[in-house]
């Protein structure tokens, strides 16, 4: 009996470590909510498939930040109008904010006050990369939203764009994520666009004195200058992430880092360790499928990170605000 007891408790402690998310979380309590997700995104992104990039990387810089709890989505926190994740700059060019407060609301119509808006983000992440062509992958639910933003953090924990590998090893080991998922979590810039500024540096003034990244492909940056990013201080131009393939989801981007074609330095970086490019390079030898899946199995680890389930956190009546 006393074995029987032991193994129950660690079962309720491990499990409870673990989190409450599962497949089918809202079967009982809104079984409609996922085909509500679905229908939404199948309605709109078939319109505007640039929403899928943008709605991946929410997802991301969501989990980033305290765990996948919709902390991205909150203005404000507190009475005193603290900074929240939304305005730091990794997020002052994320989009998508009407996307999700529009799936929310029909939610709040259908069960009030039981479908979270870090679910909400989850769900829609991987139902419009679906609807593009992309990968699907489970999505195990029953998150539930944070209650804090603090800019700052965002500022801290988002991996930047001029990151190399060693820190971006490290960014990702923070989080519980390996080599292997850096790799794979970064092929979804197969998808969607970059704003000269997030990488400008390395086409007019990459050590401080006015020289262009040597590691870049020249051509390819004669071409970024010439046509796209004229000035060092263009905020507003965007760039193909993966040209001529941007709403593709595939394996162009691993093509172009190995011709020093990405645009980031932290993308530039996967190729400067031996385990990533091992790692790129075994995904270019095989199907398609095979990135599918694998970057599946990633998609799904990184929605676990740091998840709030059971009585932590709250859901919100509104992504945007915190519950009165």
């Amino acid at each position: 009996m006393k074995g029987l007891y032991f193994f129950f408790m660690f079962s309720v402690i491990f499990g409870s470590v673990r989190g409450d998310l599962k497949l089918g979380f809202y079967g009982s309590s809104c079984p409609k909510a996922e085909k509500i997700v679905q229908d939404y995104v199948h309605k709109h992104i078939p319109n505007a498939p640039s929403l899928a990039a943008a709605l991946i990387r929410m997802h991301f810089h969501d989990c980033f930040v305290r765990g996948c709890d919709a902390s991205i989505l909150l203005n404000v926190t507190s009475s005193s109008g603290n900074q929240t994740e939304k305005v730091a700059p990794p997020n002052l060019s994320v989009r998508g904010y009407g996307f999700i407060d529009g799936i929310k609301d029909l939610l709040e119509k259908e069960c009030p006050g039981i479908v979270s808006c870090a679910d909400v983000i989850a769900l829609a992440a991987r139902d419009s990369v679906v609807t593009i062509g992309g990968p699907f992958w489970r999505v195990p639910t029953g998150r539930r939203d944070g209650v804090i933003s603090v800019a700052s953090e965002a500022l801290a924990q988002i991996p930047a764009p001029t990151f190399n590998i060693s820190r971006l090893i490290q960014s990702f080991a923070n989080k519980s994520l390996d080599v292997k998922d850096l790799v794979l979590l970064s092929g979804a810039h197969t998808i969607g666009v970059a704003h000269c500024s997030s990488f400008s540096n390395r086409l007019f003034n990459f050590t401080g004195v006015g020289d262009q990244d040597p590691t870049l492909d020249s051509e390819y940056a004669a071409n970024l200058k010439s046509r796209k990013c004229r000035t060092q201080n263009d905020n507003t131009t965007i760039v193909e992430m993966d040209p001529g393939s941007r709403n593709t989801f595939d394996l162009s981007y691993y093509t172009l880092l190995l011709k020093r074609r990405g645009l980031f330095e932290s993308d530039s970086a996967l190729t400067r360790s031996s385990n990533t490019l091992t790692l790129i390079n075994q995904l270019l030898q095989g199907p398609l499928q095979n990135f599918f899946s694998e970057f599946a199995l990633s998609m799904e680890k990184m929605g676990r990170i740091g998840v709030k389930t059971g009585t932590a956190g709250d859901i919100r009546k509104k992504c945007a605000v915190a519950n009165s």
